[in-house]
């Protein structure tokens, strides 16, 4: 296969037959990513500022937020890496290793933010719609062993990502491969498959049901009957969209798009028409994953708000207030 400038392709667009033009993505990631790391890390310091010092007491949802955020800023803090990689058209002017690194901490803490947005999804639900049985379930202790559970788990699964990723020359410039060299790319296709199914579409899945039963459980007029637990109910209700629509805009469309594309590469089609339209997709969907980066940070605020409003409330409410007053925070 021969590329624009007519050397050989040794990139991760390498396919058999086809010449794939890209030359957007040299614009388009640069770009975005800036944007993602301006906006994205001012947000997220000032959240981790938030979580850290201003709240005063701790709560299991506290606990998920502050891992969530950590994902979100480690991940994007490997950005200008990549910023000035994408500019200077995959020319890579580290290491090897540093390839390695980057790659590893970039899909690392992006299955990261998916996993915690899972578990908050699934607190708020066990509060919601079993806040009685959930009792054993909701306290600090267990948040902080689901959160190392889930460390673990990145750790394990994103591991091969270090043995996988490769530099290779392709002529004047040093490629750091997003998938894997030619020669490793079907290995590569089982494992990505395999951690996209446990790491995103099981998670995902949660999510969705979690957040349907909430937003049918907080629309039944048995749940509170005042004023005040009918607005704390519709926030709660925006709440949720707002993570489900997350999901959907941001994760969604690039694991889907990179599925078509590494489907099609793999069956090494023929049709290069179709092979060019997916690598556009899947590249046009790499700035909405990261813009992930940047909506967490607004959910971070509105719990934060609502739990200052209830902090004084707290003590002077009885159990069962205290599970209605719960919403507020979700």
């Amino acid at each position: 296969m021969e590329t624009n400038n007519g050397s050989e392709s040794t990139n991760d667009s390498y396919v058999y037959r086809c010449v794939l033009k890209e030359n957007f993505k040299y614009i388009l990631l640069p770009v975005s990513y800036s944007l993602v790391f301006v906006v994205g890390l001012a947000l997220n310091f000032t959240a981790m500022y938030f979580i850290l010092f201003q709240t005063k007491r701790w709560k299991p949802i506290t606990i998920y937020m502050i891992n969530l955020n950590v994902c979100d800023t480690l991940y994007i803090l490997t950005l200008p890496f990549l910023i000035y990689y994408y500019a200077d058209e995959n020319d890579w002017p580290f290491s090897e290793p540093m390839c390695k690194l980057i790659r590893f901490l970039f899909y690392t803490n992006l299955y990261g933010s998916i996993l915690f947005l899972s578990s908050i999804s699934l607190h708020r639900f066990m509060g919601i719609c079993y806040p009685v049985r959930s009792l054993p379930w909701m306290d600090v202790r267990f948040a902080r062993l689901v959160s190392l559970g889930i460390w673990v788990t990145l750790l394990i699964f994103q591991a091969p990502i270090l043995y996988f990723t490769k530099t290779r020359k392709n002529g004047s410039l040093l490629v750091c491969h997003d998938t894997s060299i030619k020669d490793l790319f079907n290995s590569f296709l089982v494992y990505t498959s395999v951690v996209m199914f446990l790491l995103f579409i099981l998670p995902f899945g949660v999510v969705l049901v979690c957040n349907v039963l909430m937003v049918r459980k907080l629309q039944e007029p048995s749940i509170g009957g005042n004023s005040t637990s009918k607005r704390s109910k519709q926030k709660s209700v925006k709440m949720i969209m707002i993570v489900l629509i997350t999901f959907m805009l941001c994760f969604l469309p690039f694991h889907l798009n990179r599925s078509i594309y590494y489907t099609y590469r793999y069956l090494d089609l023929q049709n290069c028409t179709m092979l060019q339209n997916s690598n556009v997709a899947y590249k046009l969907t790499r700035p909405l994953l990261s813009f992930n980066s940047c909506i967490d940070p607004i959910l971070y605020f509105m719990v934060g708000q609502s739990f200052r409003k209830n902090l004084n409330k707290k003590s002077k409410s009885s159990q069962s207030c205290n599970h209605d007053n719960t919403l507020t925070t979700l």
